[in-house]
């Protein structure tokens, strides 16, 4: 034979991809538990978990199964929680009274959670389409069938004095409503919370992936109805500028934490207010995203573990600091080997 062929390549990227350890020196992209929030869906009563069908694995619970569900998570190291009610249909009303009741479910939850383990790290949703019976994030007003923007604002500011009490340690407003940022800061500081953080669901579009999460907590039209439109205050998909716009608004307005929800499919907006603010960043791999892997898998289209870790890392790669994700659990136990 002659001789070997050999290219004349100074640089040979693939030498730092040589073997297991080589490749562990060079990683340049990692996630740990502590980087993820698990999402909690509450119900009240005693109840036995009730299984979210179009989520698999993902259950709605008492407050004690709720306790005893974040205790594990500590164990697992995840630290924070998201809080989200499924509240009875009786509960419900077009002004979505229910938020300010000094004793509603998710305060509750907030009190007995604290109760039992200070150190959790708790965020609570604010917002309205888990108190509507029409199921959209602020108040409607009657003759033009539009949520109003400033009256539900003043809403969202006493719903945020109510939870920073119940002693959660972020609200997080996720309803899109202009102004809400500086108008809770203000009610915040104003009654002396100035230790309550804001998590601002910064650049929240009007996503098709957001179903599943609507069922959990009963915010979704009947059967054969078509999906509720948001779009009047949420995002467009294609709108790159106005997402970085409304972030920058939130930081201007006070702030902590910015969002992108969803995760997967906005890569690049969570990139691009990674480079251009300070603050840390959130994403939220919504409810649609975990469903559609999970889909797969059991179709036998997917490693579910596989795709799920990808899909975690390629949110972390894009720039968040902390990700949402109803995979957080599982994802912590293969992560301890337990």
């Amino acid at each position: 034979m002659g001789k070997q062929f050999q290219l004349d390549l100074p640089r040979r990227p693939r030498r730092l991809r040589r073997n297991k350890q080589i490749r562990g020196l060079c990683t340049e992209t990692e996630l740990s538990p502590q980087h993820l929030i698990q999402p909690l869906f509450v119900v009240d009563g005693e109840v036995e978990d009730v299984a979210v069908e179009s989520m698999p694995g993902v259950v709605r619970q008492g407050i004690s199964r709720c306790c005893e569900t974040a205790r594990g998570l500590i164990d697992l190291g995840i630290c924070s929680v998201a809080l989200f009610p499924s509240l009875d249909q009786s509960l419900k009303a077009d002004n979505g009274r229910e938020a300010l009741n000094p004793e509603s479910l998710v305060l509750r939850t907030v009190r007995a959670l604290k109760k039992a383990l200070p150190e959790l790290v708790i965020f609570a949703d604010i917002a309205l389409d888990p108190y509507t019976t029409h199921g959209h994030d602020g108040l409607v007003d009657r003759v033009s069938g539009q949520v109003v923007n400033d009256a539900t604002v003043e809403i969202l500011a006493e719903m945020a004095i109510l939870h920073a009490e119940a002693g959660v340690d972020f609200v997080a407003p996720s309803d899109m409503m202009d102004g809400r940022i500086g108008a809770i800061r203000e009610a915040l500081d104003g009654h002396g919370f100035t230790e309550t953080g804001i998590l601002a669901y910064s650049a929240k579009f009007a996503s098709a992936f957001y179903g599943p999460f609507r069922d959990a907590v009963g915010s979704a039209k009947g059967a054969g109805a078509p999906p509720l439109d948001k779009g009047a205050y949420q995002l467009a998909p294609g709108n790159r500028r106005e997402a970085l716009m409304e972030a920058a608004l939130d930081e201007a307005e006070g702030a902590d934490i910015l969002m992108v929800k969803p995760a997967g499919a906005y890569l690049d907006i969570i990139r691009e207010i990674r480079d251009t603010s300070l603050l840390p960043l959130a994403a939220y791999q919504v409810s649609g995203e975990y469903a559609q892997i999970h889909a797969a898998a059991q179709l036998g289209w997917l490693d579910l573990r596989a795709a799920r870790d990808e899909s975690l890392l390629a949110i972390r790669r894009a720039g968040a600091d902390m990700i949402l994700s109803y995979f957080a659990e599982a994802y912590a136990r293969d992560y301890s080997g337990i």
